[in-house]
């Protein structure tokens, strides 16, 4: 019993040294690794937010361009038809949407389902302008009507969108 005792008095403390070492090394390691965690962040940060920054200016600059004023305007000529206007305008859409398809890649679900509802809302305008009226009227008739029901809505859906996209980038910063 004597030597038991004996080998107690030096085992014990070299075990409580160890275990203290051992704690207090991952605890030491534990903050160290969240310390680079939060770094890496950080980096990634810094370069990752002024790509998404410029994707959102690309989608407002794309939401800006499919807007009904902005499409008529450009897309409009002396002497189109309202069935030729019908399909510039829808082939605008699709153009510019698969132009910025890989900003997707940058922006949150949420934009980017907004923006596809906001292409999506905006077609749908088109062609139901564009069942109303007769195929070889004068572009101008289209126009009218697409004009006059972005108006009688509350607000267009590429405002609406743009909106949110303005609202999601405040909390970014």
């Amino acid at each position: 019993m004597a030597d038991f005792i004996e080998i107690l008095k030096y085992t014990l403390p070299a075990i409580v040294v160890f275990l203290t070492a051992y704690l207090l090394i991952k605890k030491f390691l534990d903050n160290d690794r969240k310390l680079r965690k939060i770094e890496l962040m950080y980096n990634n940060e810094q370069y990752i937010l002024p790509i998404r920054m410029q994707a959102y200016e690309r989608l407002v600059l794309f939401l800006e361009r499919i807007s009904p004023e902005s499409l008529i305007m450009r897309i409009n000529r002396q002497g189109m038809t309202s069935q030729q206007l019908h399909s510039e305008l829808l082939s605008a859409v699709r153009s510019e949407f698969e132009h910025n398809l890989s900003q997707q890649i940058y922006v949150s679900r949420e934009s980017w389902e907004i923006i596809k509802n906001a292409r999506s809302n905006l077609i749908k305008i088109i062609n139901e302008a564009a069942k109303s009226i007769e195929p070889e009227s004068p572009s101008l008739k289209l126009s009218q009507t697409i004009l006059e029901t972005i108006i009688d809505q509350e607000s267009s859906p590429t405002n609406v969108a743009i909106d949110f996209i303005k609202r999601e980038i405040t909390e970014l910063f």
